[in-house]
């Protein structure tokens, strides 16, 4: 059967501690491009007015808060601080959070990969949710990350990246001439950005040529 798009209105975007003390155990993804993806997704969500839940462990512990260039674009999105470890959806409060966006479809990102995320999104399976893992995800190393989505994607994930939930999002005739994708490319996706500048530059030179001749 061929699934039905992702769209703002049938899907919830979860990011799962996404806290400052495991950044620095990250070995699976250079930081930077971590951080990108992670913000870039976070912008998605909250752009394009999709379902978003954002769930992180308490603040008392060494993990301490979310990262601050995510926070930012959350803006005022409640956090919901949970004291169950791995799968979220054990914690009453994420669990109700979830269903109470009422969309079908999860877009699951968070660290580790291979522990939060990969318990987040059995728990989701297991809930009856189409669930789609991320690019936005890490682990202590690049092993520990494969085999986790190799997990998810047999137990019947989907593989996703964030700037193609984006440009699906986009799809919706609501968003034809949004500028949102444009500025995620430009703000997440620089190689994109000058990809299309090198473009109009080529067909600028080539105007020219034209009218020389």
């Amino acid at each position: 059967m061929t699934p039905e798009p992702l769209s703002p209105d049938n899907t919830t975007v979860v990011l799962v501690d996404y806290a400052v003390g495991f950044a620095n155990l990250l070995r699976s993804h250079p930081l930077a491009e971590h951080l990108n993806n992670v913000v870039g997704l976070a912008k998605t969500a909250k752009w394009y007015g999709s379902g978003l839940v954002v769930t992180n462990g308490e603040s008392g512990k060494p993990s301490g808060p979310l990262y601050p260039e995510l926070l930012e674009a959350l803006g005022d999105q409640p956090v919901i601080e949970r004291a169950v470890d791995f799968n979220s959806f054990l914690d009453a409060s994420f669990a109700r959070a979830v269903r109470a966006e009422g969309r079908p479809n999860l877009v699951i990102g968070g660290v580790a990969t291979d522990g939060c995320v990969l318990q987040t999104v059995l728990g989701g399976l297991r809930e009856g949710y189409r669930v789609h893992v991320v690019d936005a995800s890490g682990s202590p190393s690049p092993e520990a990350h494969n085999a986790a989505v190799q997990r998810m994607i047999q137990a019947g994930a989907v593989p996703v990246t964030w700037f193609s939930v984006a440009a699906e999002f986009q799809l919706d005739p609501r968003f034809h001439d949004a500028p949102h994708r444009m500025r995620l490319m430009q703000e997440n996706m620089p190689a994109m950005v000058m990809g299309a500048r090198a473009f109009v530059n080529g067909v600028d030179q080539g105007k020219r040529a034209a009218t020389a001749a």
